[in-house]
């Protein structure tokens, strides 16, 4: 008769708290919808704003590419200029400033991971990385500029790679750091209980494994240096002619594009429009080109 009644007496209980559960559950529900709904809002927000720049690009870009846009110079107006030398300097430029940042982030992004965690110099790399990371570019362009122009008297194509270079740095590091971290320690461990050196497993193995998070790093700088304008107008300057010397004043798509796009004359603004289309769609094809190699390479 006792536990009859004990039964009876926790039944309200248990209903109380069965319907208490129900209700935050419906909560949750309500509040997991909301939230889905504005990440899917973002999303679309965000791919209409995508859409809109490069429907733009195509469309006042588009028109203006011929022939002699890859074959021709940079001219005075109404002389049918291309944008060939600002083509060709901004591929040099771009490609020594990634190949000279590249390594050096990529050493100092394994330093960070794999020798100096919770160290205090490791503390202090890092710190310093993270400001360089969020630094305007303009005043990399000035240091580069006190570094390098000032004391060699004068703008040259080297300056320009350096300063991409101190940008491309601090995003290898990050992204360095960032993939090597993910990796297991059982991973190192296996490796090192084989009688691997230490060098030996951070190539063999953690790099390998981080294969594909590095690549994206140095993807996004090439992205970032690729568009840059303001250190290389304090570097390389710019030069409408023909020119692949280093030592001397160099051309490049985002200062050409910066130059032409204010002028007051429709063959500038038109080859602005094609320089940007041209930039744009160069980064899309490497990051396309990068990813199909990476997949084909597993």
């Amino acid at each position: 008769m006792s536990a009859t009644l004990s039964s009876h007496s926790t039944l309200p209980g248990a209903i109380k708290n069965l319907n208490v559960a129900k209700a935050l559950g419906r909560r949750r529900s309500r509040a997991s919808t909301v939230v889905k709904a504005l990440c899917v809002l973002a999303t679309l927000i965000g791919l209409a704003l995508l859409a809109s720049i490069l429907l733009t690009l195509i469309v006042r870009g588009f028109g203006g590419i011929g022939l002699g846009v890859f074959t021709e110079v940079t001219k005075p107006p109404g002389s049918n200029g291309g944008l060939l030398n600002a083509i060709v300097g901004s591929l040099i430029q771009t490609v020594i400033g990634v190949a000279i940042g590249t390594p050096v982030g990529l050493l100092v992004g394994t330093y960070l991971a794999e020798y100096a965690r919770g160290s205090t110099l490791g503390n202090a790399v890092r710190f310093v990385s993270d400001v360089l990371l969020s630094a305007p570019s303009i005043l990399i362009g000035l240091f580069i500029y006190q570094l390098v122009v000032a004391p060699f008297g004068g703008f040259s194509g080297i300056a320009g790679c350096i300063a991409l270079a101190v940008i491309v740095i601090p995003i290898v590091v990050r992204t360095t750091e960032d993939m090597l971290s993910l990796i297991p320690v059982a991973m190192r461990e296996a490796a090192m209980a084989l009688g691997a050196p230490k060098w030996k497993m951070i190539v063999q193995v953690c790099y390998r494994a981080a294969k594909d998070g590095i690549v994206t790093g140095v993807l996004l700088a090439v992205a970032r240096v690729a568009g840059e304008t303001a250190p290389l107008l304090f570097t390389s300057l710019g030069n409408l002619n023909w020119s692949l010397s280093l030592t001397k004043p160099m051309a490049s798509l985002p200062v050409t594009i910066y130059q032409y796009a204010g002028s007051a004359f429709d063959d500038w603004v038109q080859l602005a429009w094609v320089g940007a289309l041209l930039i744009t769609f160069g980064v899309l094809a490497i990051n396309i080109l990068a990813r199909v190699v990476l997949r084909g390479g597993k």
